[in-house]
């Protein structure tokens, strides 16, 4: 019974080893399949203290939302935050995974008086939603850790590859109340 089903799964192999070129992509002649068009790209995070280095614990929570359009030369983006125990003065996305600390790549709002604060920004409310687009020229840096202003590819492969986080400063907690890394997903069929 054995030596049968033996020659029995051989036989089926053999068969299908021969078949195998009719199912095979080479041999079609209507060329390689079609390239698949980009799609957009999902963004989000969930904000809180716990995710700070080192951790706080704040009653602070928060959500980021966005989309990086399918040519990959803008990012729509929407943050919301309420809760938190300080006056929030600046918000923005860090070049870092996660339990580490990094230079801060593009803005969402600040105040003054920090000097790091770039003119124009929008002032940080104390709570509810923002909305805005970055593109290249919203790209900051950090120069330090090999991304320069403007390039706008690595700031989209540094979140692509799950090294960028959002991060919202208050008063109280000066180096960031609450934090949350970035999750992407693809739209479309796959």
């Amino acid at each position: 019974m054995k030596k049968s089903l033996t020659y029995l799964l051989i036989g089926a192999a053999l068969i299908l080893l021969q078949t195998a070129p009719v199912f095979s992509h080479e041999d079609n002649d209507d060329g390689p399949p079609p390239a698949r068009p980009p799609r957009p790209i999902g963004l989000s995070a969930r904000l809180g203290g716990l995710p700070e280095v080192p951790s706080v614990s704040t009653t602070g929570s928060g959500r980021f939302k966005a989309t990086i359009n399918a040519d990959r030369t803008e990012v729509d983006w929407s943050l919301s935050y309420d809760n938190t125990e300080g006056e929030i003065f600046m918000a923005h996305i860090h070049f870092g995974q996660q339990h580490t600390n990094g230079g801060i790549m593009v803005w969402f709002c600040g105040d003054a008086p920090p000097p790091s604060v770039p003119a124009g920004l929008p002032l940080c409310p104390l709570s509810g939603t923002i909305e805005g687009t970055f593109t290249a020229m919203d790209v900051i840096g950090p120069a330090g850790q090999g991304i320069a202003a403007g390039e706008f590819e690595e700031f989209v492969n540094a979140i692509l590859s799950g090294a960028a986080y959002v991060n919202v400063h208050s008063l109280k907690h000066p180096p960031g109340e609450i934090r949350g890394q970035i999750d992407s997903r693809r739209f479309g069929p796959r």
